[in-house]
């Protein structure tokens, strides 16, 4: 029995809970880990002052939005390499890795040139003042990323092929060891080695400290974060590839693997490019929404960013449990159990529903307090007051917004793609996007209206969406060119 068939059984035989949950636990340890890297570049970045915190609060956006276009076509491998380990096509697995590899290389260097020269003109577009320290700070660090894109992009990559093989315990052992490196680093590289407080955390004060404040390196700021980044990520990047190549964890790629394929290429880019889509909308929707919030007022936006914040923490078992159906969806199809597939999202969100009634419970029951863990000071009762609303009106609709991501993890692991796209399209704008402005402008509700359009746009979507997997024509699989388009087309026309 080879590597493949072995790994396909985990999930395409027996019972489905115990695979899932051990696919999904990792899922959710490396989203953690992930909100941790973003706490520790912030945390030490603030300690350069308000300016330098703007100066990333600026950058993000614009890295999210490009990292979100390169992160849909390492999803594309992720659905190829599940579906082809679930038909135990050994080879092809290898193939669509290589192409995966070869094709995000270039991506990341197009993304690399692109993002570098326009930096400056896309930092303008979203409020910076040119001449103006944050504006300045803005443009090295987005840059700096920019040139180390490939590394960021290159451990995605390794990520998603593993997520598609069923091993997402190896991403995160890396991940560990990611984050660490980062938060040793950041202090270091940020503020320098004089008046560092780390050193006095850690125990390392007096002759040691001295020596090394004698060196008279007086750290790199804002530009010292994104070279930790860079750094921290580019390492995991390159032990992933290494592994990849030494075979040591299932997929084993030869240089054969990397010759370009554009057959393969194309295949890649007509499932990742709605996934691209998908993603880069999700992002430029916050931005869409913290502007009609911003009508209401500072409080307002105050209260929804705290409300999101804490959403994105809750929502992590949700994130990790929709990543799994994706592999375990995609494998169960390659094999031809379609019905072990359907079975899939049924148990996946039945779990998830049970637990976010509780949450859902305990959040609405705590809502001022929770809010208040994050404001304190003058000011902070208004915002409390909004951000309680908030919690209140969202939180109820969470387990049906489970329901929603375990449905569109199964349309990423069919390789409907377009279909998830244009559900994620008509979620944002059609359902939330207008929604809220009517609610917020037309009616005058206010905050509350945007509230309320939030959760109405969490039901239509999961509605919308379970019409379309009912109809049951996300079930055929992608691995055939032709099957995989009419798959596409369909389901996206149908929308339409």
């Amino acid at each position: 029995m080879t590597a493949t068939s072995e790994q396909s059984e985990r999930f395409t035989q027996g019972s489905l809970l115990w695979p899932l949950l051990t696919l999904a636990a990792p899922l959710v340890a490396t989203q953690l880990l992930q909100t941790l890297y973003n706490i520790a570049d912030t945390f030490w970045v603030g300690r350069l002052g308000q300016e330098a915190v703007s100066a990333l609060s600026f950058s993000w956006p614009i890295v999210f939005l490009l990292l979100g276009i390169g992160g849909g076509m390492t999803g594309a491998g992720t659905i190829l390499i599940s579906q082809n380990t679930g038909a135990e096509n050994d080879d092809e697995v290898s193939h669509v890795a290589g192409q995966t590899l070869v094709f995000v290389t270039f991506l990341s260097v197009a993304l690399a040139a692109v993002g570098y020269v326009l930096t400056p003109t896309l930092l303008q577009v979203i409020g910076t003042e040119p001449g103006t320290a944050i504006h300045e700070m803005s443009v090295t660090y987005t840059r700096y990323v920019f040139l180390g894109i490939y590394f960021m992009l290159g451990f995605f990559v390794f990520q998603a092929l593993l997520r598609g093989w069923g091993d997402t315990k190896t991403p995160m052992y890396l991940m560990v060891g990611s984050v660490a490196l980062n938060v040793v680093l950041d202090p270091i590289l940020i503020l320098g080695f004089a008046d560092n407080p780390l050193f006095a955390w850690v125990g390392l004060e007096g002759v040691a400290a001295s020596a090394l404040a004698a060196t008279g390196f007086t750290g790199l700021g804002v530009e010292g974060a994104a070279i930790a980044t860079i750094f921290s990520r580019g390492l995991a990047a390159v032990l992933g590839l290494w592994l990849l190549f030494s075979g040591h964890v299932g997929i084993e790629l030869s240089l054969s693997d990397l010759r370009p394929d554009f057959a393969a290429i194309r295949k890649l880019v007509r499932i990742g490019a709605p996934l691209s889509v998908e993603t880069s909308t999700q992002a430029l929707s916050v931005t869409v929404m913290t502007a009609l919030v911003a009508i209401v007022g500072a409080d307002a936006v105050a209260a929804y960013g705290i409300g999101g914040r804490f959403a994105s923490l809750v929502w992590l078992p949700m994130v990790g449990m929709g990543m799994a159906v994706e592999t375990v969806v995609g494998q169960n199809l390659g094999a031809g159990e379609r019905a072990r597939a359907r079975r899939t999202v049924f148990l996946a969100s039945g779990i998830l529903v049970g637990l976010f009634l509780v949450v859902s419970a305990l959040t609405v029951s705590f809502a001022p307090a929770i809010v208040g863990v994050f404001i304190t000071g003058e000011g902070a009762a208004a915002v409390v007051d909004h951000g309680a609303d908030y919690l209140r009106i969202v939180a109820p609709t969470w387990a049906v917004m489970a329901v929603f991501h375990m449905i569109n993890g199964a349309f990423h692991g069919a390789g409907s793609t377009r279909l998830s796209m244009v559900l994620g399209l008509l979620t944002m704008w059609g359902f939330r996007a207008a929604a809220a402005t009517v609610l917020v402008i037309v009616v005058g509700m206010g905050a509350p209206g945007a509230w309320y359009g939030i959760a109405a746009s969490n039901v239509a979507a999961t509605v919308a969406a379970a019409v379309f997997f009912f109809r049951g024509r996300w079930l055929d699989d992608v691995i055939d060119d032709e099957a995989g388009e009419d798959v596409g087309d369909s389901e996206s026309a149908a929308v339409a």
